[in-house]
């Protein structure tokens, strides 16, 4: 596994697509935090601008091989554990950029993990090998992600509601219940996407 996360991380740098999921997320920061404004409702933002990146860097991890280096490394370590990587190291560049980005604050860390979490699962169940066309990939990624950051229930509206009300309140909480949703989505959605993967390789 080892040395597929570090193939799939050598695709992604070399192939300078996480450029779009990171201006996306800066413009995000550009818009939604002000200097001046309440630090809690700031990370809140930066948190919820994970999820479309983290959902856009999944997508680029899954569909960023060739048709002919996918098959290789299918057939040498299998087809789920080479998407598993692809998701997998979708994930930690998303963690990556969100601490990167975000003040060691305990509280702005867990949601921004917990978001990261949500957008992964998103980009696992959009996108290949569960729905290979662009026509319908795209279009179902942007719905779920509007979807899981607004719809009252998610993971990562809970984590990013959690700061606002501890702004507001003055008393902030880790949202340790969030991240544990959002890990148990995240995890049942790569384990959907990969089962997926597994199976279509075995049809060939």
């Amino acid at each position: 596994m080892t040395a597929l996360l570090r193939y799939q991380a050598a695709l992604l740098i070399r192939s300078h697509r996480w450029l779009g999921p990171l201006l996306l997320y800066g413009a995000f920061l550009v818009i939604g935090v002000r200097s001046g404004e309440p630090v809690l409702d700031s990370l809140g933002v930066a948190a919820a601008a994970l999820v479309p990146a983290a959902a856009w860097l999944t997508r680029v991890c899954v569909t960023n091989e060739p048709s002919s280096a996918r098959d290789c490394a299918a057939a040498a370590a299998g087809p789920a554990r080479a998407h598993l990587a692809a998701v997998l190291t979708a994930l930690l560049a998303s963690a990556a950029l969100g601490t990167a980005v975000l003040p060691a604050a305990s509280a702005g860390l867990v949601a921004a993990l917990a978001c990261a979490l949500i957008g992964v699962a998103v980009g696992a169940l959009c996108n290949r090998p569960l729905l290979r066309s662009t026509a319908w990939a795209v279009p179902s990624t942007v719905l779920a992600v509007f979807l899981v950051v607004f719809a009252g229930g998610s993971p990562a509206k809970a984590a990013v509601n959690g700061l606002v009300t501890g702004s507001l309140s003055g008393t902030v909480e880790v949202p340790l219940l969030p991240l544990a949703g959002a890990a148990v989505l995240a995890a049942g959605a790569t384990a959907v996407a990969c089962a997926a993967s597994a199976r279509r390789g075995a049809e060939r």
